[in-house]
């Protein structure tokens, strides 16, 4: 398939540029993958549309505040993105300098702190910093708002741009999907009986990076480390024993629960490492039985892997009356609820 077959028009007023007013205040749109039917709904909805045997998985990393600026000894200004720590002083980073940054130099950083550049690794930049990384972006640095949010990062966004439930400090992106949960949602869903389960994908910055190739097999995924635990697991199978469905909340989920299935000859079993799935038309799904989503960019990974979810044209289809219907798009935007199409899916 091509890039081009994932594309679509978006007027740039639906990019949400900032949160609704409450977490669960968002739309949802409604798609069944088997008839294609859309229906349009408000998120507070979302957990009727549940039954008390399904189990919700979502993705429990926390989102590090992981853009700093620093300066260059010649005077330059230099933007540092984090991608992850590699040990306590040292990690990778995507970088923007005027005159980009040589080997050795040094950054100076706030806090009387510095970084020096160790060398490259594709398209990443190896640093060592004077002090414990994790520690200095946590005090130093703010929320890495995507690239489509055309405004620096405020102090709302420490708490917006960042699930209630998160715990596991790695991310450099939100697992958007579940930016919509608040007290009420997990109020509602627990008098409906829905039980929940937890895994961790940290999220990385390779994650906006546009789909270059124009055949998309010829596309090379940028690589995520996720674990998958064991109570997870016995959670999953539990719910299936009990006829219940698998619901991932966001497509990091879907793509650490498929990851761990894929790797282990179809069987889902506990997993710890890193992964470089890509999900696309063609996947049978073994683990997940329906999923919540935001909307995705024109011709992304993310796109392709729910359209492989649910079939190309019925997303499109769906993602073209979002636009008529005025729904908000993208991380801090409203929510899908999919079900699967027949093709997609094959339980373990």
């Amino acid at each position: 398939m091509q890039r081009t077959d994932f594309h679509y028009e978006l007027p740039q007023e639906l990019i949400a540029q900032r949160p609704t007013a409450t977490r669960s205040a968002s739309r949802l749109l409604v798609l069944d993958g088997v008839s294609g039917a859309v229906t349009d709904r408000q998120f507070r909805d979302f957990p009727g549309l549940l039954n008390p045997a399904d189990l919700l998985v979502f993705n429990d990393t926390r989102v590090i505040p992981a853009r700093v600026f620093g300066i260059k000894q010649s005077g330059g200004r230099v933007e540092i993105l984090l991608e992850r720590a590699l040990t306590v002083d040292t990690a990778l980073v995507h970088l923007r300098a005027s005159k980009g940054l040589k080997i050795n130099a040094v950054v100076n950083l706030a806090g009387g702190h510095s970084a020096h550049m160790l060398g490259r690794q594709g398209d990443l930049f190896r640093l060592r910093f004077s002090c414990e990384v994790a520690a200095f972006f946590e005090t130093h640095g703010e929320m890495p708002l995507p690239p489509y949010i055309g405004r620096r990062a405020e102090g709302d966004d420490r708490e917006r741009y960042q699930t209630v439930y998160a715990r596991n400090l790695g991310a450099v992106a939100a697992p958007t999907a579940g930016l919509h949960f608040d007290a009420d949602i997990f109020a509602m869903l627990q008098a409906h009986g829905v039980h929940h389960a937890f895994l961790t994908l940290h999220v990385g910055a390779g994650t906006f990076q546009p789909v270059r190739a124009d055949n998309i097999d010829e596309h090379e995924m940028h690589e995520e480390h996720l674990q998958v635990p064991e109570a997870t697991c016995r959670a999953i199978n539990a719910t299936r024993s009990a006829g219940g469905r698998v619901i991932a909340v966001g497509t990091t989920v879907v793509r650490s629960l498929e990851a761990a299935a894929a790797r282990q000859g179809g069987e889902l079993l506990p997993y710890s490492g890193a992964t470089r799935i890509f999900i696309k038309p063609g996947h049978v799904f073994r683990v997940v039985d329906a999923m919540v989503t935001n909307f995705h960019l024109p011709e992304s990974t993310l796109l392709m892997l729910c359209s492989a979810f649910v079939g190309r044209e019925p997303l499109l289809a769906a993602y073209a009356h979002a636009v008529r219907a005025g729904y908000r798009f993208f991380s801090y935007g409203d929510a899908m609820f999919l079900t699967p199409c027949a093709a997609a899916r094959q339980r373990i």
